[in-house]
C-alpha cells in the first residue's frame, strides 16, 4: 500500500468518524426528546454503526477506484478496531465477553463492503 493509499484511508476513517459523530448527535437528541428504551437506543446503535460504514465504505470504493469491496472491508474493519481499542481504554482493559463482540465487527466489516461494492 503507498503512501498516498494509506492517507486516503486515514482521511476516510475521519469522514466516516465525523458521520458518526453527527448520528450520535441526533441519536441523543432523540433519546432526549422522546425518552427511548434501552432495546431502542441498542438499535439505533447498531444502525449508527452499519451506516457509517456503509458510508465509509462507499467513500472509499469512490476514492480508490479498484477492489472497491476490499476497501470497503477494510474501512469497516479500522473502524470497529478504533471502536474496540478506544472502549479497551477506556473501560481498563480488553472486555471479556467477546462474543457481544462478533455482530458488532460482522455489522461494521460487512456494512464497508457493502459501501464499498455500491460505489
Amino acid at each position: 500500500m503507498s503512501l498516498s493509499a494509506v492517507w486516503r484511508v486515514i482521511r476516510t476513517l475521519i469522514i466516516t468518524y465525523f458521520i458518526s459523530a453527527i448520528l450520535l448527535v441526533a441519536l441523543s437528541f432523540a433519546l432526549y426528546r422522546f425518552h427511548l428504551q434501552e432495546p431502542q437506543v441498542n438499535a439505533a446503535i447498531s444502525a449508527v454503526y452499519v451506516l457509517s460504514c456503509f458510508a465509509g465504505g462507499l467513500i472509499a470504493g469512490k476514492v480508490m477506484k479498484t477492489r472497491r469491496f476490499l476497501w470497503g472491508l477494510l474501512i469497516g474493519l479500522l473502524y470497529f478496531l478504533f471502536l474496540f481499542f478506544m472502549s479497551a481504554a477506556q473501560s481498563g482493559g480488553i472486555p471479556g465477553d467477546t462474543i457481544r463482540l462478533l455482530p458488532v465487527l460482522a455489522m461494521c466489516a460487512f456494512s464497508g463492503m457493502a459501501g464499498g461494492m455500491v460505489s
